[in-house]
C-alpha cells in the first residue's frame, strides 16, 4: 500500500483532534463507544482513499467525514431497529403507509389474532388481554385471576406463541 504524502498530517489530525472529532460523532449518535467506532471508520476511509486531492482545511474535512459517517451509522441503526423490531413491540412501530392494501392486510391479521385468542382456554385469553390490553402487571393479573405470577407468565407466553403461529398459518395441535 502506498503511503500518501498527507498521511502524517492525517495521523496528526486524528491524534490531536480526537476529543473534538469524538464529540462531533457522539453528538449525532448519543453514544461515545459508537463515536469511537466512527472515528476508526473515518480514519480508514480517508487513509485508504485512492485519489489525492488538495485539502484547504483538513480539520474541517475530517470533521465533515466523521459527521457524515455518524449520520450514516445512525440511519442504518434506525433502519435495522425498524426492520428487526420484535413482534411484541409492533404496537410501538410507526406505520409508513396507510394504503388500502396495508389497511386490508392489517385488518386480516387482526382478525386472525382475534380468532386465535378465541381458540385459547378462557383463563389464558383473559390473562393475555389483561396484561396486553388492560395495562396490568403480571402480578396484578395473577391477583385478579387467583393464580401465581409464574402461571400468568406461562399463559401470556402461550397466548403470544399461539397468535404468532396463527399469523404464520400454523396452529398448535389440540387447540
Amino acid at each position: 500500500m502506498d503511503v500518501h504524502p498527507w498521511s502524517a498530517e492525517l495521523e496528526d489530525i486524528f491524534v490531536n483532534q480526537r476529543p473534538r472529532l469524538r464529540c462531533v460523532a457522539a453528538r449525532v449518535l448519543g453514544n461515545t463507544d459508537q463515536a469511537d467506532d466512527v472515528l476508526q471508520d473515518a480514519y480508514l476511509k480517508i487513509s485508504e482513499a485512492t485519489t489525492l486531492f488538495e485539502m484547504k482545511q483538513p480539520i474541517s474535512y475530517v470533521s465533515r467525514v466523521v459527521r457524515n459517517l455518524a449520520i450514516d451509522r445512525c440511519r442504518r441503526s434506525a433502519f435495522e431497529s425498524t426492520l428487526f423490531a420484535k413482534e411484541e413491540e409492533g404496537d410501538n412501530a410507526s406505520c409508513a403507509s396507510h394504503s388500502p392494501e396495508v389497511i386490508a392486510i392489517d385488518r386480516q391479521s387482526l382478525a386472525q389474532v382475534v380468532d386465535a385468542l378465541d381458540e385459547l382456554p378462557e383463563r389464558t385469553r383473559r390473562a393475555f388481554e389483561l396484561y396486553r390490553s388492560g395495562s396490568h402487571t403480571q402480578r396484578e393479573v395473577a391477583q385478579l385471576l387467583g393464580v401465581s405470577t409464574t402461571s400468568v407468565n406461562f399463559m401470556i407466553r402461550d397466548a403470544l406463541t399461539h397468535c404468532r403461529q396463527s399469523l404464520r398459518g400454523t396452529s398448535l395441535p389440540g387447540r
